[in-house]
């Protein structure tokens, strides 16, 4: 396996800085990352291991390995993947609908992330799962992950940057009132209810930022951004507002089976920094079939009385 490095060319401007302050304030490398990476021997500058107390000067030669002997903490599992992009440091998946992406007590096998530590065992990469991103079971759509440590690192720094940016589409019974708005409403988990979410003072702040692409006689196409990222945060909104999402057996109380047989929500682009070059990434897919299909119902404007 090719060993994948980090390389850096000390500014003109340094003189006598501590690497480990350079690595840190300069190349916004995480601590933990930098003091494992020198425990391990896996820093050098000038074809040299150093410790974190070495003194840079200008035009210094960095290298950092971070390529390293990790074991899988996921049981690979034959599952196929669609791969939209891949590169050293990032994965991003097109996610279909009715999968779980990460193992749990109630699906213990058979999820995204088994079927990507088999993908990465068939290459021959030594890598394990880091998610970057999830979705929720029955959500379809993109799905970004971490290679290493140092990508995942960087990409949960940047979360909060407004360069990072993740839109969804949602397909919604009845017509907003509002074409454009945001629900800035705080989303609580009930002590009674592990899985639902409900909208209540007593939790956290969740910003969802909504427009109307397409209105239907009895429905809604509605793009979404997030500003925060909560369990079920835009089915929770979008419910709130008196318009749940196509097919949401949890905070649907229609019967949809006939048009959609689970929710009609899609996570259609991800724009983020990439982690080693800071290039704008921008990776977008289509709706799939099962939302095509109910978007048709709702333009042709076929009966659609569901309750």
């Amino acid at each position: 396996m090719k060993e994948n490095k980090l390389n850096f060319i000390v500014d003109k401007q340094i003189k006598d800085m501590k690497i480990k302050e350079y690595l840190k304030f300069n190349r916004k490398l995480s601590g933990r990352m930098i003091r494992l990476a020198a425990r391990e021997g896996r820093i050098s500058v000038n074809n040299k291991k150093v410790n974190l107390s070495y003194v840079l000067n200008s035009g210094d030669s960095i290298e950092i390995l971070i390529s390293r002997d990790e074991s899988q903490n996921i049981e690979p599992e034959d599952i196929d993947l669609d791969v939209v992009y891949e590169d050293e440091d990032i994965i991003v998946l097109n996610k279909q609908p009715g999968i779980v992406v990460h193992p749990t007590k109630s699906h213990p096998t058979g999820t995204i992330s088994n079927g990507l530590a088999n993908y990465y065992k068939e290459k021959g990469e030594n890598c394990i799962v880091r998610l970057v991103s999830r979705l929720d079971r029955d959500t379809s759509g993109l799905l970004l992950l971490a290679k290493n440590q140092f990508a995942h690192m960087s990409l949960a720094r940047d979360m909060n940057l407004d360069s990072f940016q993740k839109e969804y589409t949602a397909v919604v019974h009845g017509n907003l009132l509002k074409r454009a708005g945001t629900v800035n409403e705080p989303i609580y988990r009930p002590l009674h209810d592990s899985i639902k979410r409900i909208v209540d003072e007593r939790g956290q702040e969740s910003i969802t930022h909504y427009e109307v692409l397409n209105s239907y006689k009895n429905g809604d196409v509605v793009r979404l951004k997030l500003e925060t990222g909560r369990t079920h945060q835009i089915r929770v909104h979008l419910t709130y507002l008196g318009h749940p999402i196509f097919g949401d057996s949890l905070y649907c109380n229609y019967n949809d089976d006939n048009y959609i047989l689970r929710q009609a929500l899609h996570a259609n682009k991800l724009t983020f920094p990439h982690p080693r070059t800071g290039k704008l990434m921008k990776i977008e897919v289509d709706l799939p079939q099962d939302m095509k299909n109910l978007i048709e119902l709702l333009k042709e404007d076929k009966s659609i009385n569901t309750k």
